[in-house]
C-alpha cells in the first residue's frame, strides 16, 4: 500500500561532490539546507547579507556586490539604539555604526568572491510580497521594525519576477559561465501576508521560476515546495508554529536533494563524514577501557584515510 504521492526526483548535472563550491542564497529554508551542507563539510557560502526572501532584493545584492559596491554612512540608519541597513537582515545590525558598515562591505566582498568561484548557486525564493519605502522604488530586504506606515506593500507580478530571475541568471553566467543556478521555492508559509496572499505569492514565484528555466540554459529547479506540500502533507512534518519545517521534513528534503544532485563519489564521502562525526560525538561510559581505546584508534584511522582523499576536510 502506497501512503504517499511521491514527487519524481530526476538526477541533475553537473553533479555536486567534494570539489564543488556552493553558494546558498535566499529564505530561511536555504539556511536549513545550508546547515546540512556545512555539517557535511562541503565548501560553501551561506547568505552573506542574512536571510533574503524577495527575488528583487537578491538581484540587487548580486549585482551591487559584483560592481564592488561600497557601503557608507548614507546606507545605514539608527533605530532602537542599533544601526541597520535596508539591504541586510537584522542579523547584521549592530550597536556600532562603523562595525555595521564594515560588516556590510565584508558581506559584499564575500558574495562577489563566492559567486565568481562557485560551481553551484542554490537560490530559495521565499515570497513575491515586498515592502518599498514611500520615497523609494526598491524593495527592502528587512523592515527592521520601522513602522509599516513608512512602506508600501507590493506584490511582484510574474513578469517582474521573470525579468529579475533572468537578470540573476545572466549576471552569474557573465562572470562564471560554468556555474549552475539551482532555483527552488521555499515550502515555509508566510501567513503574515495572509493565507490567500501566501498562496498567490507562491504561485507567482513558481510560475516565474519555470518561465525562467525554459528560457535559460544555466538554471534548474528543485521541487522542495512540491515535496513538502504533496509528499509531506501532514502537520507532523511541521515545527510547533505549524509554519516552518520540522527537522524530519528538512532531513527528508535533504535526502531528495542528495539523490538529485550528488555524484556517487560525493554520496560516499558524505557517508564517511557522517560516520566520523557520529563517532566524534560518541560519549563513552568508560574512556579508559580497551574497547574505547580501540574505538578511538579506528576512528582516527578513518579520519586519516578520508583526509588523504580530501585534504581540505578538517575535523
Amino acid at each position: 500500500m502506497q501512503l504517499q504521492t511521491k514527487i519524481p526526483i530526476q538526477e541533475q548535472s553537473p553533479k555536486i561532490n567534494y570539489n564543488s563550491s556552493l553558494v546558498l542564497l535566499g529564505s530561511c529554508f536555504v539556511e536549513n539546507i545550508g546547515k546540512k551542507i556545512d555539517y557535511f563539510k562541503l565548501k560553501n557560502t551561506l547568505n552573506p547579507f542574512g536571510i533574503t526572501f524577495h527575488p528583487l532584493v537578491l538581484e540587487r545584492l548580486i549585482k551591487s556586490s559584483l560592481k564592488d559596491k561600497s557601503y557608507s554612512e548614507d546606507d545605514v540608519f539608527q533605530l532602537n539604539e542599533r544601526w541597520h541597513c535596508y539591504d541586510a537582515h537584522s542579523v547584521l545590525s549592530d550597536a556600532s555604526q562603523s562595525k555595521l558598515i564594515n560588516n556590510l562591505n565584508l558581506a559584499s566582498k564575500t558574495l562577489k568572491h563566492s559567486l565568481t568561484g562557485a560551481s553551484h548557486i542554490i537560490v530559495t525564493l521565499g515570497t513575491a510580497w515586498g515592502y518599498v519605502q514611500q520615497h523609494s522604488t526598491e524593495v527592502v530586504n528587512n523592515c527592521h521594525k520601522v513602522p509599516q506606515k513608512n512602506f508600501k506593500k507590493t506584490l511582484a507580478s510574474v513578469d517582474e519576477l521573470v525579468v529579475s530571475l533572468k537578470s540573476i541568471s545572466a549576471t552569474i553566467k557573465a562572470i562564471n559561465p560554468e556555474a549552475k543556478l539551482i532555483l527552488t521555492v521555499s515550502p515555509v508559509r508566510h501567513i503574515k501576508d495572509g493565507f490567500v496572499e501566501n498562496t498567490q505569492s507562491k504561485a507567482h514565484l513558481i510560475s516565474a521560476v519555470h518561465k525562467t528555466i525554459s528560457a535559460t540554459n544555466n538554471t534548474a529547479y528543485f521541487p522542495s515546495y512540491e515535496i513538502m506540500m504533496d509528499e509531506l502533507r501532514d502537520y507532523r512534518f511541521y515545527s510547533e508554529d505549524m509554519l516552518h519545517l520540522s527537522q524530519i521534513a528538512v532531513n527528508y528534503i535533504w535526502d531528495q536533494f542528495i539523490a538529485a544532485w550528488f555524484s556517487q563519489e560525493g554520496k560516499d564521502t558524505l557517508n564517511r563524514i557522517n560516520d566520523i562525526l557520529r563517532g566524534l560525538a560518541h560519549r563513552p561510559f568508560n574512556p579508559s577501557s580497551d574497547a574505547h581505546q580501540k574505538f578511538i584508534k579506528n576512528l582516527q584511522e578513518k579520519i586519516e584515510a578520508l583526509q588523504k582523499d580530501c585534504p581540505q576536510i578538517k575535523f
